[in-house]
């Protein structure tokens, strides 16, 4: 990712869903006006999701996802499907593309319902109109295909668009309406919102094996601008210089913000009376439910032995030694329960449909996933009566202070 590029969790997510050859990498291309995905006559070219950010005005940054055929009935396409249906999970909008030749539409409306269900918009596109040039009936042709559509999918017709991706015909139209289906949620600040302008914040940010070289995390990255949105001074320190920030500072700071792994020495340090939290408590409020994490992180106390474990992230950054999913969050968990846990892992889109094996996930911040799946996850958790927190939540409630770094939050 650029300096300057919005981050792709933040994007409005875009999901192409349709059979093989449906022509949904070349509507992507013709969206883009790009050759960014393979089009081929070959079935089955797209074999797992791909995604490619652009802005898409007047929506502004968006991603789109392009998905394997939705009928690739072989043990692969079984495993592709599923990777469909996870896009779908995560897209803000979903456009189901149809052949304007065929008329069998029995899996798009099985994916269309899902997206019904979860309240998703969504658009359904009749492509390759290109194929009817020359042909006297076509308008005909069309009207009867939108009418067949609407009936057996049970849709409107203003949810139906036709184009020739091929000839990038009515590509501006289906820009139109995909802008007019996204809502225009309601902000939820990262921090700014507890912030007024001139306060300082001190950032502790520890540098170790496991900081990148050369910048920030995104968490971190995305705080600093939070604050300097609101107005507000932002103060970056490791945690070993934290005492003499603090001294030079001639007031005390509105807030104190961690490493969620420095908790433990930087609660020493700082005074009572100085409100502190965590970039990893900061995202589990920003994109998911905190209360709900807050609760998950008590189920540690009802750990046994032999109970499993699920670690899961977002991301798929290279692991490396003293990792904190893989090393560090077990080693915490077993310390404190004094149990035999067993412990399994997860990362980037891949995230367990059932969940009753475990007796307790524990997650990310999620910086690099959509609000919409991250709150998916949560919501997975509670449905399946699983509990379901987060890194910098549990790390507070085993170091004994989690009423302290949540407090900021309670108005």
């Amino acid at each position: 990712m650029g300096m300057n590029e919005t981050p792709s969790g933040e994007r409005i997510q875009i999901g192409i869903f349709g059979k093989t050859n449906a022509g949904k990498s070349s509507l992507i291309n013709a969206i883009t006006g790009q050759d960014l995905a393979i089009v081929s006559q070959v079935k089955g070219t797209t074999t797992d999701p791909v995604k490619k950010a652009m802005e898409l005005l007047p929506l502004g940054p968006v991603v789109l996802i392009d998905t394997p055929g939705l009928d690739d009935e072989s043990t692969l396409g079984q495993k592709r499907m599923e990777k469909s249906i996870q896009m779908l999970r995560m897209s803000d909008v979903a456009i189901f593309v149809v052949d304007v030749s065929d008329r069998d539409w029995h899996l798009e409306r099985e994916l269309l319902q899902q997206a019904k269900e979860k309240n998703q918009a969504y658009l359904v596109v009749i492509n390759k109109t290109d194929q009817l040039e020359g042909n006297s009936n076509a308008p005909e042709i069309l009207n009867q295909r939108e009418k067949e559509l609407v009936d057996f999918l049970e849709i409107s017709k203003d949810s139906i668009c036709t184009v020739s991706a091929r000839e990038c015909k009515g590509i501006y139209e289906l820009k139109e309406a995909i802008t007019h289906l996204v809502p225009q949620e309601k902000e939820h600040p990262l921090v700014k919102d507890l912030l007024s302008p001139k306060d300082v914040v001190v950032l502790v940010v520890p540098i170790d094996s496991a900081a990148p070289k050369g910048r920030l995390i995104l968490p971190q990255q995305q705080t600093i601008r939070d604050i300097l949105e609101a107005g507000a001074i932002p103060a970056v320190t490791r945690e070993t210089e934290l005492l003499d920030t603090l001294r030079a500072l001639r007031d005390k700071p509105r807030l104190v913000i961690t490493d969620s792994q420095a908790f433990e020495q930087v609660a020493k340090q700082v005074p009572r009376d100085v409100p502190l939290t965590s970039f990893s408590i900061l995202m589990a409020r920003y994109k998911g439910d905190l209360s709900t994490q807050i609760e998950g992180a008590k189920a540690i106390e009802q750990l046994k032995d032999g109970d499993m474990v699920l670690i899961s992230e977002g991301c798929t950054h290279h692991r490396q030694c003293g990792d904190i999913g893989t090393e560090k969050m077990p080693r915490w968990i077993s310390e404190y329960t004094g149990k035999r846990l067993e412990y399994r892992f997860t990362s980037g889109g891949e995230f367990p449909q059932d969940l009753s094996p475990y007796a307790m996930v524990v997650h990310c911040g999620g910086c690099t996933l959509p609000v919409k799946e991250m709150r998916y996850r949560i919501s997975h958790g509670s449905e399946q009566e699983v509990p379901i927190t987060n890194y910098g939540v549990l790390i507070a409630y085993i170091h004994g202070i989690l009423p302290r770094v949540v407090e900021p939050f309670e108005k």
